[in-house]
């Protein structure tokens, strides 16, 4: 996991409104790294993700992945997105909603969604529609679905912000199973210093907009992360240590 897989090189955005939410913006991730990202409301964690995954475009600066442009990148299937809502056509059921993409994508090399039902715990539910499923079960097929056609990067907005917490514990050990799995690159999204430290590899803290790079917080435990290790005096100063940046 030493290979550098995208390069973000003195990005600056702006909003027409004349807002400005990046400058000179600088940070590297590898390929197969799992990257949280935290900072104060309105600091820009999701322009940045829309950034990387070309939904929007730089001010200036530019974005590589793989060393192209990201434009490029994003033309050749490279990003997937999972959000708040999993957006799931209800109409469809759980295969055919994760099976969607391939319809799209017909040339891009994809995973079989009975595959995909297994790696996300959900072999049992294809014939079931979205209004069967509980709003973690629904979660797992947005992300079944978001690695249909295998991209390299997963790009995750605060994805587990509305499930209860017992849920979210249970979301972000299947997560982790599945990033392993895979070996996707993730760029993960948070208001939570907690999760962000138990998934990550490196956590970055924005600082207050006009956002530059605050904190690369490389965290420091080892792999795979045991369910009590939250309660871990060395988890509970690496979460001091991060909420201190946050609140500076």
């Amino acid at each position: 996991m030493d290979k550098t897989h995208i390069e973000i090189s003195n990005l600056s955005f702006t909003y027409d409104s004349g807002i400005e939410i990046f400058k000179n913006l600088s940070l590297s991730i590898k390929k197969g790294e799992f990257i949280s990202i935290v900072g104060p409301s309105g600091c820009g964690k999701s322009t940045l993700i829309r950034l990387i995954g070309d939904l929007l475009t730089p001010t200036r600066g530019e974005i590589k992945v793989e060393n192209e442009l990201n434009t490029k990148a994003r033309k050749k299937g490279k990003f997937s997105f999972v959000f708040q809502d999993p957006v799931l056509l209800p109409w469809r059921t759980v295969e055919e909603n994760i099976s969607l993409p391939s319809e799209i994508l017909i040339s891009k090399e994809h995973y079989n969604p009975l595959e995909l039902l297994k790696i996300v715990g959900l072999k049992d539910r294809g014939k079931m529609y979205p209004h069967q499923l509980s709003g973690g079960m629904k979660q797992r097929v947005a992300i079944a679905r978001a690695l249909s056609f295998k991209p390299s990067v997963l790009l995750m907005d605060e994805p587990f912000s509305a499930v209860d917490e017992f849920t979210r514990k249970i979301l972000n050990q299947e997560l982790l199973r599945i990033w392993n799995e895979t070996g996707v690159t993730i760029i993960f999204i948070t208001h939570s210093v907690s999760e962000a430290i138990f998934l990550s590899d490196r956590v970055f803290v924005l600082s207050s907009a006009p956002s530059t790079l605050k904190m690369d917080y490389h965290v420091p435990f080892s792999r795979p992360r045991e369910k009590g290790l939250e309660e871990s005096i060395e988890f509970i100063r690496s979460k001091k240590c991060l909420r201190q940046e946050l609140i500076i």
